[in-house]
C-alpha cells in the first residue's frame, strides 16, 4: 500500500487558471442548479421514517426490541445530519438565509448538535483540508492524525495511539456523545449571545423531547440501553461516513500554499458505488467534486465527477478513487502508521528499520 503523497511530489501551482475553466463548464452544464424534487422527497422519506421510528417505540412499549428501534433512531438521525450537511453548504434552497434557517433547526433540534460549531468548524476544514494547524478534523483527540501529536501522547491516551487503528471503528461507538458535548461546550464558550440564544433552548428542546418519553415509559436499564444503542450507532455511521473522505490522504504542513484545485484534490478520496452509496453516505462518496463545488446539489455530483475526473486526467492530477472497504483498509494502516510515533522505539522493530 503506497504512502501518502507529500506536497513536494507533485508540482502544485500548474492547476492556478484551469480551475475557472472547470468551473464554468460545470455551470454551463447546469449542474448548480437547485435540486428542490430531490430534497423534497429526501426530506419527506426523512419524516416517514422518522414517524415510524416513534410508532415504532410506541407499539413495542417494555420490550428489548426496542433496541432495534433505538439502531433505526441512530440511523436516520445520521441521515438527518447529512442533510443539515447539504443546508449549511446551501445546497438545498434557493436563498442563503433560508438553508442556514433549515440547516439550524435539523442540527439543533433535530439532531441536538451546535449549527454554530459545526460551520465553524467544517468552514475551516473546506478551506485547508488536512493542513496542519488549519483543519480542525486531523487536530489531536483521541485519535492522533499526524505523528508529532502522538508523540505526544501519555497515560492511557499513549496507549490507545500506539493501536489506534484497530480501535479506531471501536471508539467511534463514542463519537455520537462526543460530538454532542463539543458542540454544546464550543457553543457555550465562545458562541455568541445571538447563537446561544438561538441554539442552547433549541438544543434542551431536542434532549427534552427525547430523554423525558424514553426514561418514563421504558424501565431503567432498557432505556439507558436504548440510549447507549442509539448514541452507538450515530456516531459509527457519522465516523464511517466522514472518515474515508481524507483519512490517509495528504497531510499538508503548514507553511505550504497549492492552489485550489490541487489542494481539494490531493487531499480528498471518493468512494465508488453510484447512487446507493451516494444515499448510504450522504453524498460524501463524490468528496472530491463536494470539496471543488461544496454548494452543489448530491444529484449533481455524478456527472461533475465525470468532467472532474477528465480534467484531472489532461493535468495529470492523482484522482483518487477507491471501494468502502479499501478505504477503511486505507484509514486503519494510515492511523496505525501514525500510531507507531507513540512507541518506544526499543520495542518496535519497524520504527528502528525506518530509522526513528
Amino acid at each position: 500500500m503506497s504512502a501518502p503523497q507529500t506536497p513536494a511530489s507533485f508540482p502544485l501551482n500548474r492547476m492556478t487558471s484551469t480551475f475557472a475553466s472547470l468551473q464554468a463548464t460545470v455551470k454551463e452544464m447546469g449542474l448548480m442548479r437547485r435540486s428542490y424534487v430531490f430534497y423534497g422527497v429526501y426530506g419527506l422519506v426523512l419524516a416517514l421514517a422518522f414517524g415510524g421510528v416513534v410508532t415504532g417505540f410506541v407499539l413495542l412499549g417494555d420490550s428489548w426490541f426496542q433496541l432495534l428501534i433505538a439502531a433505526a433512531l441512530g440511523i436516520v438521525l445520521t441521515q438527518v445530519a447529512f442533510l443539515a450537511h447539504e443546508a449549511s453548504h446551501r445546497t438545498v434552497l434557493a436563498s442563503g438565509p433560508a438553508n442556514d434557517r433549515l440547516g439550524r433547526f435539523l442540527s439543533t433540534l433535530v439532531v441536538g448538535i451546535s449549527h454554530q460549531w459545526w460551520m465553524h468548524k467544517h468552514t475551516r476544514h473546506h478551506g485547508n483540508p488536512n493542513k496542519i494547524g488549519k483543519d480542525p478534523d486531523i487536530e489531536k483527540d483521541t485519535i492522533s492524525f499526524i505523528e508529532e501529536d502522538a508523540v505526544k501522547a501519555r497515560g492511557p491516551i499513549r496507549w490507545i495511539t500506539q493501536r489506534q487503528g484497530w480501535l479506531f471503528f471501536p471508539l467511534l461507538t463514542m463519537e455520537g456523545l462526543n460530538l454532542h458535548y463539543r458542540s454544546v461546550a464550543s457553543l457555550l464558550t465562545t458562541g455568541t449571545r445571538l447563537d446561544k440564544w438561538r441554539e442552547l433552548p433549541a438544543i434542551a428542546l431536542h434532549f427534552g423531547l427525547y430523554l423525558v418519553p424514553l426514561f418514563w415509559f421504558l424501565p431503567l436499564g432498557m432505556a439507558f440501553a436504548f440510549l447507549g444503542i442509539q448514541m452507538a450507532v450515530f456516531g459509527v455511521y457519522m465516523g464511517a461516513s466522514f472518515a474515508p473522505n481524507h483519512k490517509g490522504m495528504m497531510i499538508v504542513s503548514a507553511d505550504t500554499k497549492m492552489d485550489f484545485l490541487s489542494k481539494q484534490v490531493l487531499t480528498s478520496r471518493n468512494i465508488r458505488g453510484g447512487w446507493a452509496m451516494s444515499i448510504l453516505m450522504g453524498g460524501l462518496n463524490f468528496q472530491i467534486e463536494h470539496h471543488l463545488f461544496p454548494s452543489m446539489a448530491r444529484p449533481h455530483l455524478g456527472r461533475a465527477r465525470e468532467i472532474v475526473r477528465e480534467h484531472c486526467a489532461t493535468l495529470g492530477v492523482p484522482y483518487t478513487e477507491t471501494s468502502l472497504v479499501e478505504s477503511y483498509a486505507i484509514v486503519i494502516a494510515y492511523l496505525n502508521r501514525v500510531g507507531l510515533a507513540a512507541r518506544d522505539p526499543f520495542d518496535c522493530p519497524e520504527r528502528v528499520a525506518m530509522g526513528r
